[in-house]
């Protein structure tokens, strides 16, 4: 009796086991779903893919002209702002030197005693030639008043054109904005002694640019017409070409400018996420609509040339391409793809849900 019990004992547990093994099977490896291909079928090629790589970029202008003061003095007015908007030729402030003001006094006084000294020699003249006229002097005593006179006259006109280089110097304190454009900068306050060559404002000059810094490994892979992805705050990407590099390199950097349409020129010097194509390379491109994400993992279905088609996870990565995505992994150049049927109810990589 207790042998039949021992014998019975052994059966059931070797039954749980053959069953607990199977369960554990069917959870660690399953086959891929098999699914009925009836849509469209794309066979898998490779393609020229460009290579993007992040950069640094900010929102700048061609050029940036600077209002410099171009005398000593003391900056008595500045009209301007940062952001305000600014012509060119338009006075934004005004540097005076009180020194100025005195040599034009002094050299105003040297023109009067100047002026009254050539009248005098202009009278001595006068008299000297009626006297030579009636044989009273000789022609070189009228000579001698000649040269008197046509001197006074010389100290007259230099005097003054000393009192109208003041003047001038003078003049050259009016801070003139040199090109249209907004204010980045206006650092200085009114009141401040300033020094010849001090910049007071900086303007922007020319049109806007997105400037990028290019590591120095990149700069021969990027050249003039060189495709641009910038991304925006909001979300928005725009794009844009390479319009000039510049032939120097500074910290390991080169630096270009690229042409983006539609780029906002309210921050001059923000910073934006930006991708250049630094060439290219082979690919896997296919339609994101072939493409299906279900529980985030995405898949394709995959047609063997013999058998059923079979769902394959495969890695995505967006394409330079609307409405393509590039395969990472999953799947191999000569694959044919099905396209997903409407009713499969999963959203595709193209952004809709297929109901």
């Amino acid at each position: 009796m207790r042998a039949t019990m021992r014998a019975t004992a052994l059966i059931l547990a070797l039954g749980g086991s053959l069953a607990l093994a199977a369960c554990g099977d069917s959870e660690v490896a399953q086959a891929p779903a098999k699914t009925a291909a009836s849509g469209p079928v794309l066979v898998v090629r490779q393609a020229e893919v460009p290579n993007w790589t992040a950069v640094s970029a900010e929102v700048a202008t061609v050029d940036q002209a600077q209002v410099m003061a171009r005398i000593p003095g003391i900056l008595t007015a500045l009209s301007v702002k940062e952001g305000d908007y600014v012509k060119r030729g338009q006075a934004i402030g005004r540097v005076v030197d009180s020194q100025l003001g005195y040599q034009s006094g002094a050299y105003g006084a040297q023109a009067a005693a100047a002026q009254a000294q050539a009248a005098q020699a202009q009278a001595e003249l006068s008299r000297t030639r009626y006297l030579y006229e009636n044989g009273v002097y000789a022609k070189a005593r009228l000579e001698q008043a000649q040269a008197a006179a046509a001197a006074a006259q010389a100290q007259v006109r230099a005097a003054r054109e000393q009192q109208k280089a003041v003047g001038a110097v003078a003049g050259q304190g009016a801070l003139i904005a040199p090109a249209s454009g907004r204010v980045l900068a206006a650092d200085v306050p009114a009141g401040s002694a300033v020094a010849p060559g001090m910049v007071i404002a900086t303007i922007t000059s020319g049109p806007v640019v997105l400037r990028l810094d290019l590591p120095e490994s990149l700069a021969a892979k990027v050249h003039p017409g060189s495709a641009v992805r910038v991304t925006t705050d909001d979300g928005t990407e725009r794009t844009g070409t390479i319009a000039r590099v510049y032939p120097s390199v500074a910290a390991g950097q080169v630096r270009a400018d690229a042409d983006v349409p539609g780029l906002d020129a309210a921050l001059i010097g923000r910073r934006v996420a930006a991708q250049v194509d630094g060439g290219s390379r082979k690919g896997l491109i296919v339609p994101a609509d072939y493409v299906v994400t279900r529980f985030g993992v995405d898949y394709v279905t995959v047609k063997p040339k013999q058998g059923e088609a079979a769902a394959v996870p495969v890695q995505t990565a967006p394409a330079g391409e609307a409405g393509k995505v590039e395969i990472l992994s999953g799947v191999s150049a000569g694959d044919m793809l099905v396209k997903p049927a409407a009713k499969s109810g999963a959203p595709t990589k193209g952004g809709a849900a297929q109901k």
